[in-house]
């Protein structure tokens, strides 16, 4: 008889609800936040809502069924993907939701960082259908404590990690907040006494440079010129800006925060008292010119209830002889506008008021497709050894400078104020680029005109 004693069997370290909660974290905790922590090496707005619901709507689809569960997966995907999107360009969730009808416009597959991301994206995706298919459902309630204790403490990195940038995304106009614009404090509003023209040029995302000299040396630089002083008296100075580029028109047009979706809800534009219906009235020929399609954020439709009795779009500009740029927003070279904005006003029998909202420094600012930004160290050898896309984007500023004031100067350029203004600080997603512009003002120039022209 073997009077042997078997000897016990060693506990398991991974017990079954052990192995299911790991195989939840993967998902819900790793894979759904994965890309967007990849981000913090070089910055990324804050996260702290996505992170909570991801994991959350893990433990309330952990009893699904796979489908479900997969569903589940992908909306918190898709919201994680607008709320990131909406922090880096400055938008509210609202207002980047309303701007998906836009979509079909623009043209993502010309910026390798879209591209990349939307093969990563679709990545995630395949793999959490095949992740999904094993059993998360763990019930123990240290296990369910510990998945608690990783979305608090993931929200706790994402806040850690993001503590000097938070004034860098989200910044809708807080409720109260005073007023202001390039258009009231250059006071360019006050000069439209019929006298002179009148041209505002809002510039895509031209920001302010903060704390780095190559920048503020290349800021309208091209307007300290013996020309230029001949002719104008020079300003400059900064505003308060909100939200993104739509805001920033509310802003410097109808003098006051918000954005344009109140204007396609009015059906009394007398009451909108914007700055080119005020024009309109006094005898100003109001015309409005933008590089891109009418109907992206439909321009078509709003900017003639604000009082632009004629509005040119790309293909408009491209008719008269402005070359295609590329880019994610593709329309008509911005550098080739000041000489048909210059003929707007030298053609016209009574005061103008010209507007014109550029376009290809929209970011991402690609190469080669004809922005002519393959060489920007000829722009600047600092920028372009250490901000390369900021480089792009100066190169681009550089090409509009250059061509605006040859026009401005020339003899026969008919007297006019010109207004230059940044709508918001450049996008970039990297801290590296982003945190070198001020996160809440924008830059202006004044270009006010002495009232003759030189002699000679």
């Amino acid at each position: 008889m073997d009077n042997a004693i078997e000897a016990p069997a060693p506990a398991r370290l991974i017990t079954p609800d052990l192995a299911k909660f790991m195989n939840w974290a993967l998902v819900w905790i790793i894979l759904a936040n994965i890309p967007f922590v990849a981000m913090w090496m070089v910055g990324a707005p804050p996260r702290a809502l996505p992170i909570a619901l991801a994991g959350f709507a893990g433990l309330i689809a952990k009893r699904m069924s796979h489908p479900l569960q997969w569903l589940a997966f992908v909306g918190v995907m898709i919201f994680s993907l607008l709320s990131f999107v909406s922090g880096l360009f400055n938008l509210t969730l609202n207002s980047l939701v309303y701007s998906l009808q836009f979509f079909a416009e623009i043209k993502p597959s010309n910026s390798i960082e879209y591209i990349a991301a939307t093969i990563v994206i679709i990545g995630i995706l395949i793999g959490s259908w095949f992740l999904l298919k094993r059993d998360t459902n763990f019930s123990k309630p240290l296990h369910i404590l510990l998945g608690g204790a990783l979305i608090f403490g993931l929200v706790g990195a994402d806040a850690a990690v993001g503590e000097g940038m938070r004034g860098h995304y989200f910044r809708p106009a807080p409720a109260g907040t005073a007023f202001e614009s390039a258009v009231s404090k250059s006071g360019f509003a006050a000069r439209a006494d019929g006298k002179r023209h009148l041209v505002i040029i809002m510039v895509e995302s031209l920001g302010l440079p903060r704390e780095n000299q190559a920048m503020s040396d290349k800021l309208f630089a091209y307007y300290n010129d013996s020309a230029i002083n001949a002719r104008y008296h020079v300003s400059q100075g900064n505003s308060k800006y909100y939200n993104s580029t739509t805001a920033g028109e509310m802003r410097e047009l109808c003098g006051r925060w918000g954005d344009y979706y109140e204007l396609l809800e009015t059906t009394d534009p007398e009451k909108l008292n914007c700055l080119p219906a005020q024009l309109a009235k006094k005898g100003y020929v109001t015309q409005a010119m933008h590089s891109f399609k009418g109907p992206f954020f439909k321009r078509d439709v709003w900017y003639p209830k604000i009082g632009f009795q004629k509005r040119e779009f790309a293909a408009e500009l491209q008719e008269r002889g402005a070359e295609w740029c590329g880019g994610v927003f593709a329309g008509a070279c911005d550098r080739q506008v000041p000489k048909m904005l210059a003929e707007n006003l030298k053609r016209a029998k009574q005061p103008v008021f010209q507007y014109w909202l550029t376009l290809n420094t929209h970011l991402p600012v690609p190469t080669e497709l004809n922005l002519n930004v393959d060489n920007c160290e000829q722009v600047s050898a600092e920028l372009a050894r250490d901000y390369p896309m900021i480089c792009r984007q100066f190169a681009i500023f550089d090409d509009i400078d250059k061509a605006l004031i040859k026009e401005i100067t020339a003899r026969d350029f008919p007297e006019a104020d010109i207004l230059l203004v940044g709508d918001h600080m450049p996008p970039f997603y990297d801290r590296h680029h982003r945190s070198q512009f001020d996160p809440e003002r924008v830059p202006w120039l004044y270009l006010k005109a002495k009232g003759s022209q030189p002699e000679g």
